[in-house]
């Protein structure tokens, strides 16, 4: 019964690890909130293209 318990020094990687997860998780989700931000009211213009547009 003893032998399924795990080892007292393993209880904190799990932990930290999840922690990481968690920090990366809420990191991405900053960065797609600022980008879409930054799109929405960032540049009241539309950015300029290169492509040159042939007249009709």
């Amino acid at each position: 019964m003893s032998d399924s318990l795990p080892a007292p020094g393993d209880a904190a990687r799990p932990r930290f690890r999840g922690i990481v997860t968690t920090l990366l998780v809420i990191m991405i989700g900053v960065m797609i909130v600022r980008d879409i931000l930054a799109r929405r009211w960032g540049a009241a213009t539309p950015p300029a293209s290169d492509v040159t547009q042939r007249s009709r």
